[in-house]
């Protein structure tokens, strides 16, 4: 899966020769299905987060390195309980706490939710804690391989690792400071997060 070479393409716009075989495509056919990883992506941008693609684990770290420069998270205290996660980030000089008031959080998620565009987390990335209950900066490491089409499909695919699904299960989709107060009914009773999602091509 070439995932940047398709986000280009959707910014820069069809091919001439595209244009042209679609002018000849027969209006009784049904329109194409827009693959998951580009479904994701323009869901997840539009419900406000900000991503950014990794081709490899190098360009994962010097992403992580800006992000926290340019938040100024350098030396500040990290949310997380992922063991092997506080290993990968040794090298960041970060703080690692389960305190409610840490400055951000960092962790891992289950699986990217094409058709709406959420992060699927369980109890395995946030224990029994309630989104609210969080930070409101996010960090999420992901791979190319979590996105998915449907929640049910999640839920599924959790099942299926452990024959029975963690006590705690949420998904974040709104990811603009104060959107769940402006009046929008889908919006309604969520908890927004500032979110960056570093998406490293495992595929």
């Amino acid at each position: 899966m070439d995932l940047l070479g398709k986000l280009f393409g959707m910014i820069s716009g069809p091919k001439k020769d595209e244009k042209s075989t679609r002018g000849e495509t027969s209006r009784y056919m049904p329109p194409p299905e827009t693959p998951t990883d580009e479904k994701f992506l323009l869901n997840f941008k539009e419900n406000g987060g900000k991503f950014l693609y990794c081709a490899d684990q190098n360009e994962v770290n010097s992403t992580f390195s800006e992000i926290l420069r340019e938040n100024n998270w350098k030396g500040k205290e990290a949310w997380c309980i992922d063991g092997s996660l506080k290993d990968e980030m040794a090298d960041f000089g970060l703080e690692f706490s389960t305190r409610p008031d840490a400055d951000f959080c960092v962790l891992r998620c289950e699986y990217l939710v094409g058709n709406t565009g959420a992060v699927l987390l369980s109890s395995n990335q946030i224990g029994e804690k309630k989104l609210h209950d969080l930070p409101g900066d996010f960090v999420i490491f992901a791979k190319t391989s979590q996105l998915i089409e449907t929640l049910s499909e999640g839920l599924r695919g959790i099942k299926a690792r452990s024959q029975e699904l963690p006590s705690n299960i949420t998904t974040i989709k709104n990811f603009e400071a104060g959107s769940e107060n402006e009046g929008h009914f889908m919006r309604y009773g969520s908890t927004s997060k500032n979110l960056y999602l570093l998406l490293l091509e495992d595929l």
